[in-house]
Parts: C-alpha cells; sequence; structure tokens
C-alpha cells in the first residue's frame, strides 16, 4: 500500500518558513530604512550628553533643529542631484565645484546688475545665471559619459578639475563679496520661524521627490541602474537619458552655490570642496546603492539630516571639529557593509 503524507508534519512546516519569510522581511525593512534608524540612535545619544554634560536638552530647542536643518540645505541640494545619478549606476565628482563655480558667478551677477536695477531683480537675474553657468559643466558632463563613453568617475574627475581652476579663476583667487540686502535677507532672514534656504530646499526637494517617483524620466532612471542593456531593449533613448541626469545634476549644485552666496553674501570658489563626501554620504546612508538601480529622494533626506546631525552636534557638544570626519566614515563604512549584506541575502533569497 502507498503511504499517505502525514498531514500534520505538514502543517508545522509551513508556519515556520512563514515566520522565517516574516524574520527576513523584517530584517530587509530595517536595512532599508537604516538612515532613520541612525538618525534615531544619534538623536538619542546627544540628548542623553546634552543632560549629562551640561543639564540641557538637544532634541528640544527649536534653535538647533533650525541649525541642523540650516547645515543640512547645501549637502542636501548636492545630494538630491547625485541620488539621481548614483541610481543610474553613476557618479558625479564635479558637483562640489559645480557649487563654487555657481556660487562665484551668483556674486559678481548680482553684483553688476545691481547697479542697473532694482536689488530685488538683480537678485533673481543673478541666481539665475548661476544656475545657467552651472549647466554648462553639467552638458560636458552628460556628452563625455552618455556619447564618448567616458566611464563617470573619470568624466567628472576631470570636471571636477576644470570647474575648480574656473572658479578659482574669476574669482581671483579670493571670496566675492555681495552688496545686495535682499541677498542677505534670503540667505539669513526666517519666515514664521523657517529659514528661506530651508523652504527654497524643500521646494526643491518636493520637485525632485514627484520627478524621480511619479514620472517617466524616475522610471527610466531605475531601469538603467538595474539594467541598461534591459532598458535599452525596452526603448528607453539611454545617452538622450544621461545627457539630462547630468544637468540635472548641475542644477543642483548651482542651486546650493546661489544659496550659499545668501548665506555668507559671498561667493566662494571652494564652496562645495567639502561638500562633495557628504553629498555621496547622504545617498549612500539613506539605502542607495553605488551599483546602481536603488535609492529614494526621502532616504536622501534622512542621509543629509545624520550628517548635519553629526555636525552640528558635536559642534554643540564643544568636541574637537575634527571628529565630524571619523564620524561620518564610521557611519558611511557601516551603510555600505549593510548595504552590501543586504544585497547577498536578496540574491541568495532569489537562488532559493
Amino acid at each position: 500500500m502507498v503511504e499517505q503524507a502525514n498531514p500534520t508534519s505538514a502543517s508545522h512546516v509551513a508556519p515556520q518558513a512563514d515566520h522565517a519569510d516574516v524574520s527576513k522581511t523584517v530584517i530587509q525593512k530595517i536595512a532599508q530604512l537604516r538612515a532613520w534608524v541612525f538618525l534615531a540612535a544619534l538623536l538619542v545619544v546627544f540628548e542623553l550628553w546634552a543632560r549629562i554634560d551640561f543639564g540641557g536638552t538637544f532634541v528640544g530647542s527649536s534653535f538647533n533643529w533650525r541649525s541642523v536643518a540650516i547645515f543640512a540645505v547645501a549637502p542636501l541640494l548636492l545630494a538630491i542631484g547625485q541620488t539621481f545619478v548614483i541610481i543610474s549606476g553613476g557618479i558625479d565628482l564635479s558637483a562640489g565645484f559645480i557649487m563654487g563655480l555657481a556660487a562665484v558667478v551668483a556674486a559678481h551677477a548680482i553684483n553688476m546688475l545691481g547697479v542697473y536695477m532694482p536689488l530685488p531683480i538683480a537678485m533673481v537675474l543673478g541666481i539665475c545665471i548661476a544656475v545657467a553657468a552651472a549647466v554648462i559643466p553639467g552638458t560636458i558632463n552628460g556628452l563625455l559619459i552618455s556619447q564618448l563613453k567616458v566611464p563617470p568617475f573619470i568624466g567628472t574627475l576631470g570636471m571636477f578639475g576644470v570647474a575648480r581652476g574656473s572658479a578659482f579663476l574669476l574669482a581671483g583667487g579670493t571670496t566675492v563679496p555681495v552688496k545686495n540686502s535682499y541677498l542677505a535677507e534670503l540667505g539669513n532672514g526666517q519666515v514664521l520661524g523657517l529659514p528661506y534656504l530651508v523652504i527654497v530646499a524643500a521646494i526643491v526637494v518636493v520637485v525632485m521627490h514627484y520627478l524621480l517617483s511619479q514620472t517617466r524620466f524616475g522610471q527610466h532612471n531605475y531601469a538603467i541602474g538595474a539594467n541598461a542593456q534591459a532598458a535599452r531593449r525596452a526603448g528607453v533613448d539611454i545617452k538622450r537619458h544621461l545627457l539630462r541626469l547630468y544637468i540635472l545634476s548641475a542644477i543642483c549644485a548651482g542651486i546650493g552655490g546661489a544659496l550659499y552666496a545668501a548665506r555668507f553674501t559671498a561667493g566662494a570658489a571652494q564652496a562645495g570642496e567639502p561638500l562633495l563626501l557628504d553629498s555621496v554620504a547622504a545617498v549612500v546612508i539613506g539605502g542607495a546603492s553605488l551599483f546602481g538601480g536603488s535609492g529614494t529622494i526621502v532616504g536622501t533626506i534622512a542621509g543629509a539630516l545624520v550628517i548635519a546631525v553629526i555636525q552640528y552636534g558635536l559642534v554643540f557638544m564643544n568636541v574637537e571639529p575634527f571628529w565630524q570626519f571619523i564620524a561620518v566614515g564610521v557611519v558611511i563604512i557601516i551603510s555600505v557593509l549593510i548595504d552590501q549584506a543586504q544585497r547577498r541575502f536578496s540574491g541568495a533569497k532569489q537562488d532559493e
């Protein structure tokens, strides 16, 4: 006689498998939300530190939150452009000095236009000219990578040097002060407790989030990063997309440069130099993979906040600023390790 399967034993195996799948799903969710986990942990640490060290509060201070938000504006704007580029499988090493070039152009343009027209109009036109100037190196990056097949690392590294030299030449090797009260108000004023800089950055973030998550351009970006050959077979014009992509990154850097000039009422060629690492770090900490195909604007926001909290928190606690580099570096390494583990785990799950 043929033995019948024991239904009792089978019923014990299925729940165990379901429980394992649920556990794996939870672990994956935590890995995807690692930036928010880092941010929460940092806030707890700094809050405890503040209460123990001087009996004050870190999280409960509105001044601290405004300062963190202002700290986050410039690296976040660079990181927004980097998010699009990294999702596509590329990288933009020139963004920092494109930002510096835009800051210098904004300073010169606003000063010159202010002689011939009202200051508010001079400010708006000067910012537009600065962003337009940033589009030039962005377009060259896009053409090098899309048409001439130059690797993104090499192409943008070359533009890093070109933009850097151009910015310093245009600035005469020094900072360019801006005499425009409306620009100073944009950079240092606030409304209803919110700094104008943060409001402008929030508008850019909302627009870019919509572009990445709700448009065909964003879906094509994910497709190219996940599998460029498959995207090409599906009819995606990869050359045209990459050109637009690096122009978009340059526009974000240009806006960052203009807001830098507003905040400090001066343009400086080195404005974005220390922010390049922060911009890439914000994207990686936010959950994007350097291999392409994954990442979100919301995650990048969390990553930028993590970096800003580290930088401002250590200053707030009167710690030597050099520890900022160590702290950010450690968070980057942990994020990359989590990303690698997540990729191996996903691959193993697919193989099963």
